[in-house]
């Protein structure tokens, strides 16, 4: 599991964590949500150890992840939104890198290069932005660690890639030998991720505005599909034929919840949702 208890960090004379604590329990799809810019590729740095905090901790299964111990290492697997590769086939490339992860998986990889449509023959200087980001997930994937860290995984990817990467991330761990993976996706592109995750976090400039399960945002809140726009909306998008709306649950109905109109309802209304969720 991945504890954060009471993180401060700054870079330099900026601030971008204050006093946050966080829980990811291991065997879930988290998303990490939020604008451009409010830290979310910095708390992915800090879980794998390329930061360190100002004060509080982050720890992974006991280990501290900025003191780089190689047994903490093989467990963990961060793909940056850009990634520099040397001009050799992906396969060459996660040959390398797979000696350092004992539970690697060769044939794993190249199933996964079949299934996201990936030459692996081919250079990473002859594949498009969007055929390297789905060669890098596949290595990052076929290296079977406990936790995976992905940042904009889905940036640059066209419409059928997108459906793809959400099939592989699905299926990931179901037929492993081990435990379910713990998955973090960082991203801005909400609808991208829709139907993968649960948890979810979102993230605001210095703070966390909203760390919660699908069952526990269906239970405050109600989403609404309808002809009209509701005064007593959160929050409130037009779509073809009416309306999503985003109310307080107060009857405790259920419904279909929008990731989308989630995060705007959260990202208009931080003070609002905080008292919702902390009831």
């Amino acid at each position: 599991m991945i504890t954060i208890n009471n993180l401060d960090f700054s870079y330099k004379n900026v601030t971008v964590f204050r006093n946050i604590s966080l829980e990811f329990k291991e065997g879930c799809v988290y998303g990490l949500l939020g604008e451009n810019g409010v830290g979310k590729t910095t708390l992915l740095k800090l879980m794998s150890g390329l930061q360190s905090p100002v004060s509080g901790t982050v720890s992974i299964d006991d280990f501290i992840p900025s003191e780089r111990n190689p047994y903490f290492l093989q467990k963990i697997f961060y793909l940056p939104e850009e990634v520099i590769t040397d001009d050799t086939t992906p396969e060459k490339f996660i040959n390398k890198l797979g000696v350092f992860y004992p539970c690697y998986d060769h044939s794993y990889f190249l199933d996964l290069m079949k299934d996201l449509e990936v030459d692996v023959t081919r250079k990473f200087s002859a594949l498009s932005y969007g055929q390297k980001k789905k060669a890098l997930l596949a290595c990052a994937l076929s290296l079977r660690t406990d936790y995976l860290l992905l940042d904009e995984p889905t940036n640059g990817l066209d419409i059928p890639s997108k459906a793809k990467f959400r099939k592989v991330i699905l299926q990931h761990g179901t037929d492993a030998e081990s435990h379910v993976p713990t998955v973090i996706i960082s991203t801005h592109q909400v609808k991208d991720v829709e139907n993968l995750i649960d948890p979810i976090v979102i993230l605001d400039h210095d703070e966390v505005l909203l760390d919660a399960t699908f069952e526990e945002i269906s239970k405050k809140l109600y989403f609404e599909y309808g002809a009209e726009k509701s005064d007593d909306a959160l929050y409130s998008e037009m779509m073809p034929g009416g309306y999503t709306n985003v109310l307080p649950n107060k009857f405790e109905m259920e419904s279909q919840i929008n990731v989308e109109a989630l995060f705007n309802a959260v990202r208009n209304n931080k003070k609002v949702i905080k008292e919702i969720f902390d009831k």
